[in-house]
């Protein structure tokens, strides 16, 4: 577990020095957390946040007070009132018709955790799987918008975990024990906005050892598109977020495993699996 570790802060870190090297500056980044008991949304700027005076989705301006990154709770980035998701987006782990309807369903608000939060599994869930997955976060109200406007509506990017019972999932009527149990959603630690979401690499390790890596560029249905169909029937607000799919093969977890779920320049999401 040391060595995993160890593993895990050399990634944050070498992901942090790739993106300043590339960008030539620090990518704008920004983290919900809580502090003394109060919830707040910060900047996060290298090893410390600089806290938002109000949200991230109305007039809001930074405080000037600094806080050590590693002192206060990381909490999922935003406190969503909805949460969808994209099945079937990666032809490498099952394929849809890209010109047909984005296939999606639900996950609950209650299924997120955060960064670092262990994952308690129920007492029946013997077959849970790691979806390590790029998520959008919708900035502002959207509805009926047409593909060609959808970015505007995306305040920026997370990482997730799409965390999934299979043997649940081929039983039920609907994916809900499946797919949107206590702890199904973990996400963050940051949002990431003014990134080129549609190329950015997707890389999950299971323990350490890499298990999924793939680019964004090959999901089949864009967010653009998910966002523009998703605002014909429901009324998108901000703060909601949009699971985008996982790609390749997945496989199930046990009592200990430490998964992790890196996009670049976005972040790393680390969760261990705990079974009681």
């Amino acid at each position: 577990m040391r060595l995993i570790c160890i593993i895990i802060l050399f990634l944050n870190w070498f992901s942090n020095s790739l993106a300043y090297a590339q960008t030539g500056s620090r990518l704008e980044q920004y983290v919900r957390f809580e502090d003394s008991g109060v919830v707040k949304y910060g900047r996060v700027i290298g090893s410390r946040i600089e806290v938002l005076i109000g949200d991230l989705f109305s007039v809001s301006k930074l405080s000037g007070e600094m806080l050590d990154y590693n002192s206060v709770k990381l909490l999922p980035p935003v406190d969503a009132r909805k949460v969808f998701a994209v099945g079937l987006n990666f032809a490498s782990h099952i394929a849809s018709r890209a010109d047909g309807p984005p296939p999606l369903f639900l996950k609950l608000p209650s299924s997120l955790a955060a960064d670092k939060q262990d994952i308690v599994l129920h007492k029946d869930a013997n077959n849970v799987h790691f979806e390590g997955e790029l998520v959008v976060v919708i900035g502002k109200r959207a509805k009926n918008v047409s593909i060609d406007k959808a970015a505007e509506y995306i305040f920026g990017v997370t990482v997730g975990n799409d965390l999934t019972e299979r043997s649940w999932q081929s039983r039920d009527l609907q994916w809900l024990r499946a797919k949107a149990s206590d702890g199904f959603g973990p996400v963050g630690p940051v949002i990431a906005p003014s990134l080129d979401y549609n190329n950015l690499l997707l890389t999950t390790r299971l323990n350490g050892k890499v298990v999924q890596q793939e680019n964004t560029r090959n999901m089949i249905h864009k967010p653009s598109k998910v966002i523009s169909y998703l605002s014909r029937y429901v009324t998108l607000e901000p703060g909601d977020m949009v699971f985008m799919g996982t790609p390749g093969r997945t496989r199930s977890l046990s009592n200990g495993d430490v998964v992790t779920v890196q996009i670049e320049n976005v972040g790393i999401l680390t969760n261990r699996i705990v079974r009681p």
